[in-house]
């Protein structure tokens, strides 16, 4: 039988093993009043308290978004960052923000402890038991752009106005190394990642004991980058026995070795400059998080290795001085399909796929016919192999024939919208 996060402790961290138990009514009994207390003391003082809750966890209001400033976000906001009008369905009730901190590990350092942060977003007098969405962000060039600074992430945004405006909460984790996080970045990086979301979701039901507030299923959504951390924290719950509803992705690379041989070795017209990021990005974070001294300065040619380091550590903040032009920036072997595959990195990034396993939860992945990042190929690939073995279990569904990387999530985004709804009348 599957269980809630709340009754399973994840099995990589047995130092928060012993807290698993805490996070229901016990917690609700122990610190509601601190919450209580907080929320008699005015806007200004909410907004600077932290707030304990259990084993190392915290939390802070840092704001309430309006049904106005919510519609605001669906109708002029997210059409100006996506560049596609979607008609969403309207922001029916207000939502309090919260930033939260909590402690997690790093599974490629031995479990290391580490701080993370994130956001949970929770309805202001919903009239329903809400869902509980949890979203996973795209790749982003600053460390705040993440869900917990919302005001700093139009992605972020989106979602609120989406999805905890029309009553769901929704919790969204900042990765390793971005918010509040003093890591170096974990970009694509599986297993950092997965532990990130899982014990974000385990602060987030914290957080909302503490604040009264109940859910009923959980449900898993992410765009771009997110997408493959989506596909990858459904694989850890699956295998942890921990029930999910229902996953939905956009634009997601399902698998990073297939996406980057189709970067080096057959590019498109079409394909996105800002490609260059994702190389960048990966391996230094491949050469921190699984230690391998050197990984990026083999990769990238001697000219241009000091502005990606600078680009990874978020010193250099204009992608435009990294040259878009692969062949200039990486070094001409990694062009040899033979040669990238028997490579360090290249057997890293093999490692790093979120499709072939056995799918169990029914499971969405929208790709645009237009993106120029994911082609359609890659978005297809978890249903072409699922159903390769008999699984009906996951969707592929186009976003158009002209959504691009971006249009494919604001489309996506009502898509899952309209889905999610439809599996919880569906119970």
């Amino acid at each position: 039988m599957s269980k809630t996060i709340q009754e399973s402790s994840l099995s990589r961290r047995s130092f928060l093993m012993k807290t698993a138990t805490l996070v229901g009514a016990t917690v609700v009994a122990n610190t509601i009043s601190i919450s209580q207390a907080a929320a008699q003391e005015g806007p200004e003082l909410l907004n600077s308290r932290m707030t304990p809750v259990v084993s190392g966890i915290t939390y802070q209001h840092i704001g309430r978004w309006e049904v106005s400033h919510l519609n605001h976000i669906l109708s002029v906001e997210a059409p100006a960052f996506t560049g596609f009008k979607v008609d969403y369905k309207p922001a029916l009730n207000a939502v309090d923000l919260f930033r939260v901190t909590y402690p997690s590990v790093i599974p490629e350092r031995n479990n290391r402890p580490t701080t993370a942060s994130g956001l949970v977003a929770i309805p202001v007098n919903a009239e329903t038991t809400p869902r509980l969405i949890s979203y996973q962000h795209g790749t982003v060039y600053g460390r705040q752009e993440v869900p917990s600074f919302p005001d700093q992430s139009p992605e972020t945004q989106l979602m609120i106005a989406a999805f905890a405006g029309r009553g769901d909460v929704l919790i969204g984790a900042d990765y390793f190394g971005m918010g509040l996080s003093k890591e170096p970045e974990s970009y694509l990086v599986l297993e950092s990642q997965q532990q990130a979301c899982a014990d974000m979701i385990r602060a987030g039901q914290a957080v909302l004991a503490d604040r009264g507030v109940q859910t009923n299923d959980l449900f898993l959504s992410g765009w771009s980058e997110g997408g493959f951390v989506t596909m990858a924290l459904l694989e850890f719950l699956q295998r942890e026995n921990l029930a999910v509803k229902a996953a939905a992705t956009a634009s997601a690379p399902l698998d990073l070795f297939a996406g980057m041989s189709g970067y080096l070795n057959f590019p498109r017209p079409n394909d996105a400059p800002w490609l260059n990021s994702i190389f960048v990005l990966s391996a230094f974070a491949y050469e921190s998080y699984y230690d391998v001294p050197g990984l990026a300065r083999s990769f990238f040619n001697p000219k241009y290795y000091d502005l990606c380091s600078a680009l990874y550590s978020r010193q250099l903040s204009d992608l435009n001085k990294i040259p878009t032009d692969l062949h200039r920036l990486i070094r001409a072997e990694y062009f040899n399909p033979n040669y990238f595959m028997q490579s360090e990195f290249g057997r890293l990034v093999h490692r790093n796929q979120v499709y072939r396993w056995v799918i169990e939860t029914p499971t969405r992945n929208y790709y645009g016919e237009a993106d120029e990042a994911i082609t359609v190929g890659l978005g297809k690939l978890a249903m072409s192999y699922q159903t390769g073995m008999g699984n009906k279990k996951v969707l592929a569904i186009s976003a158009g024939s002209d959504a691009t990387h971006r249009g494919t999530f604001a489309r996506a985004v009502l898509g899952w919208s309209n889905w999610f709804k439809e599996m919880g009348e569906s119970a």
